[in-house]
């Protein structure tokens, strides 16, 4: 059975408790290293390589090239990593693949997803604690949440959990076009989260790792046989 196959290979009902389960068992426990990792990237981060001057150097060389339409532009790709809209478009898709499919255990992927996220992304924020690059915001941030980013984390999760249901689609240039968008979306988020001097390099890329083991994690949360 193929990876990106599962949930054509097995389309079998569980119940809800064999979902929870599983849920706990193949998503929520595997999270638990990738919880420690983030955790012990961010504390280097913020000990032996605390002041990292590439990174400052790029936050400063990006606000000195800022612009009004750079700021306007940015402003609209970052909301997409917004935590209501993140939520609001999770939710909104998997009601619709709920109606289309009939399979609740399915339609949840993205909810799955985005909640690993935000679990390993505040705990860790809490932990590690590093301040905000020293440039001028353009977002009003918490000033000790830096790392990982939550904005990139969350969207990185949530459209790589759509770029692997849109493997299902049937018809190619409908299933093409939305693997690019769902690619080109937290990549965008990401660019305008530096722009808008919210994060440190590293702080984005480490939330891409988050959304995207997190979104994996979600795939394959639930047991699947071959037919």
């Amino acid at each position: 059975m193929s990876y990106l196959t599962r949930w054509d290979d097995d389309t079998s009902r569980p119940t809800v408790g064999q979902a929870l389960r599983d849920v706990v068992v193949r998503a929520v426990l595997p999270a638990l290293p990738l919880f420690g990792v983030v955790v012990a990237i961010g504390l280097v981060i913020v000990g032996p390589l605390r002041g990292l001057d590439v990174e400052n150097d790029l936050n400063w060389w990006l606000q000195e090239h800022r612009t009004p339409t750079g700021e306007a532009v940015t402003l609209v790709m970052s909301s997409i990593g917004n935590t209501e809209y993140v939520i609001g478009v999770a939710v909104l898709v998997a009601l619709v693949v709920l109606w289309r499919t009939r399979q609740w255990w399915y339609a949840v992927v993205p909810l799955v997803s985005i909640s690993l996220q935000a679990t390993v992304f505040v705990i860790a924020a809490w932990v590690v604690g590093r301040d905000r690059p020293n440039v001028e915001r353009l977002d009003p941030t918490p000033p000790t949440s830096s790392f990982p980013s939550g904005h990139v984390g969350a969207s990185t999760a949530l459209y790589v959990a759509f770029a692997l249901m849109s493997t299902r689609i049937r018809h190619v240039v409908a299933r093409r076009v939305l693997l690019v968008l769902c690619v080109l979306a937290p990549l965008l988020v990401t660019f305008a989260r530096l722009y808008r001097g919210a994060h440190h390099l590293t702080d984005v890329l480490v939330g891409v790792l988050n959304g995207a083991v997190c979104a994996l994690l979600a795939w394959g949360y639930l047991r699947r046989n071959p037919s």
